[in-house]
């Protein structure tokens, strides 16, 4: 069946970096957008990042750009977060998806993992 497992979670400090990873399974994950989402507590869940197939697009928040990369390697079918100089605010839980157009709408993705927390602390 279809599964997206993210890693890499966890707690750090303000400045500090983490990568997130999300291995894709059970479907041809290289032909789909993939992006990442957040959501902090309290909050509605909002895009972070997404990039195209064959990695020919990406597109950020403008709360991450210049701070967070996102990339993928279709061979081992995962998907990546670099996150550098976190914020307190960059706390949330981050989800990987999947989907047909790549797109800040998340209406559009069809294939969701499970979360994986980031924590970053003043």
């Amino acid at each position: 069946q279809v599964q997206l497992v993210e890693s890499g979670g966890g707690s750090v400090q303000a400045g500090g970096s983490l990568r997130l990873s999300c291995a894709a399974s059970g479907y041809p994950s290289s032909t789909y957008c993939m992006g990442w989402f957040r959501q902090a507590p309290g909050k509605e869940r909002e895009a972070v990042a997404t990039i195209s197939s064959r990695s020919i697009g990406t597109a950020y928040a403008d709360s991450v750009k210049g701070r967070f990369t996102i990339s993928r390697d279709d061979a081992k079918n995962t998907l990546y977060l670099q996150m550098n100089s976190l914020k307190p605010e960059d706390t949330a839980t981050y989800y990987c998806a999947s989907g047909t157009i790549c797109t800040f709408r998340q209406a559009w993705y069809r294939y969701w993992g499970q979360g994986t927390q980031v924590t970053v602390s003043s």
